[in-house]
């Protein structure tokens, strides 16, 4: 007889049968959120640029997007396993709303970083309960498979967002400064449209597990010490800290090269589109190499490509790397969530992802800073190293010590009722042979 599950367990009876509905309208929250914030990464270093900041300056202020959540992630991981998701999902969207706005209008560069730090707060808080419901509300061999679909939406984020400020941005006539402003404007609107689809995302949880008396928190150094998680947290902080030094820079690197914002915003968009492709076939691609190996190359061929970036090759050869590039990023982020929700006891998922987003956040914090001292002293395309040198790291790591243990990779179709009600309390390795 099973017994009755708290808040940090798989699924049970409740999201058998429920369908994906929920994970729909996650993925188009998420879409306009990511979107939003997508939009707005680029626009704030194009006003920090029209309000006479260096490359140096342009990190710092991308560095403090990732400040105050950095100090925030684990308590809210901690009060998400015990606790309701669903309720940080508003928050979040509030937070980014009007971190973009704020941004948009405030005119010293001190205050602009304060609010991208709002912005990136809201963000984390939601994306971690976001990722929370993924992981509780998903069978083991679902996994994969959900978390995928569920950056999907990011990656739909990512895509619009850059076309939409590279359209919306100009530097003619010395308008960079009011254009910026405007775009960072609208990203606020594009971010409140979320709130539309935060609707029965959340499964209630049954009279038992409500009534289950709540668990010790399990220490984080158990939570460090599982096989997996560090391997899973510095992938996850690779693939990150790539993503966002490439939005950030690859304006600078525009105005160095003389490429215009617009066309700026349809290189940022290719990458993300190429993002969504690997998404969409990732199944088979976990048929073809499993795991570990597909972790691995992604990381190996992305780390060789950044590096490639500081050449400066002509804008359709920039285009192809970035579309290269896209696709090998697309991988890490689910497949770490997995690894990551996996690996960690059961009753500590969302604190453990919560240390993943720490770590993406350490990532977003240092990362930026050190690609800024890197740019004022060896030209503004010599971050693309640094990160060639974090991913390669990455794929070694992923190598050695990315198996954890893990339900299948590919979710069988369909997925039987009673297996997605097992009791949390069997081993994964046990499950996995019945």
């Amino acid at each position: 007889m099973s017994r009755a599950r708290g808040p940090g367990a798989g699924p049970g009876k409740g999201s058998a049968g429920s369908g994906r509905g929920w994970l729909l309208r996650l993925v188009i929250a998420f879409a306009f959120a990511q979107g939003a914030v997508s939009m707005a990464r680029p626009a704030v270093s194009y006003r920090a640029l029209a309000l006479g900041a260096d490359e140096t300056a342009v990190g710092i202020i991308a560095g403090v997007y990732a400040l105050l959540p950095l100090f925030a992630a684990v308590p809210l991981g901690r009060r998400t396993d015990h606790g309701r998701c669903a309720p940080l999902l508003p928050l979040g969207v509030v937070l980014i709303s009007g971190g973009c706005a704020l941004s948009g209008v405030v005119s010293s560069l001190p205050a602009m970083a304060a609010w991208s730090g709002v912005m990136g707060l809201g963000h984390l808080c939601f994306v971690i309960d976001a990722q929370s419901i993924v992981a509780r509300q998903s069978a083991p061999a679902e996994q994969d498979r959900n978390f995928g679909h569920f950056t999907i939406g990011a990656s739909l984020g990512q895509l619009g967002g850059p076309i939409a400020a590279g359209a919306l941005i100009s530097g003619e006539s010395g308008a960079l400064g009011r254009t910026s402003a405007l775009a960072l404007l609208v990203s606020a609107g594009v971010c409140a449209v979320a709130l539309t689809s935060l609707w029965r995302i959340e499964h209630r949880r049954t009279p038992g597990s409500r009534a289950m008396k709540q668990p010790a928190k399990v220490p984080v150094t158990r939570i460090l010490g599982a096989r997996g998680v560090p391997a899973g947290i510095f992938i996850s902080m690779a693939v990150l800290s790539s993503t966002d030094i490439l939005t950030a820079y690859l304006p600078v690197v525009g105005e160095h090269r003389g490429i215009a914002p617009a066309t700026v915003g349809l290189l940022l968009s290719l990458r993300a589109a190429a993002t969504i492709a690997c998404r969409l076939v990732m199944t088979p691609m976990l048929r073809l190499l499993g795991r570990t190996a597909l972790l691995t190359t992604s990381c190996l061929l992305a780390g060789l490509l950044c590096a490639g970036m500081v050449l400066p090759v002509p804008v359709p050869v920039l285009a192809v790397m970035l579309a290269a590039l896209g696709f090998c990023l697309g991988a890490g982020q689910p497949l770490s969530m997995t690894t990551v929700v996996q690996a960690a006891p059961a009753e500590a998922r969302s604190t453990a992802l919560a240390l993943r987003l720490t770590g993406n956040r350490l990532g977003q914090a240092a990362a930026p800073a050190a690609a800024g001292l890197i740019a004022g002293t060896a030209g503004a395309a010599a971050p693309f190293a640094l990160l060639g040198a974090l991913l390669l790291a990455a794929a070694g790591l992923g190598l050695r010590g990315g198996r954890a243990p893990r339900a299948s990779s590919v979710p069988p179709d369909p997925t039987p009722v009673r297996d997605r009600e097992q009791d949390d309390s069997v081993p994964l390795a046990d499950r996995n042979r019945s």
